[in-house]
């Protein structure tokens, strides 16, 4: 089974957890830093990687939790 990454997008006024590839939201926060949260602890369970959306939609974070050659540090 392949890794999906998890994705942390705005929705309305809130924030969503989405699996890479699914049409179907894991969780709905209210805020990005509970969403944020949520889905750190699915990456690092399915050692896939998080991906951080801003309210633009563009791509403001990204974090590895898989066997990646080049792992952020902190």
């Amino acid at each position: 089974m392949a890794k999906r990454n998890q994705h942390v997008i705005p929705l309305g006024n809130g924030w969503a957890v989405k699996k890479e590839g699914s049409s179907r939201f894991t969780v709905i926060t209210d805020n990005q830093r509970d969403a944020i949260k949520v889905a750190r602890e699915i990456a690092k369970n399915n050692q896939s990687e998080l991906i951080v959306h801003g309210r633009d939609g563009k791509i403001r974070e990204k974090n590895s939790y898989g066997k990646d050659p080049h792992p952020p540090k902190g």
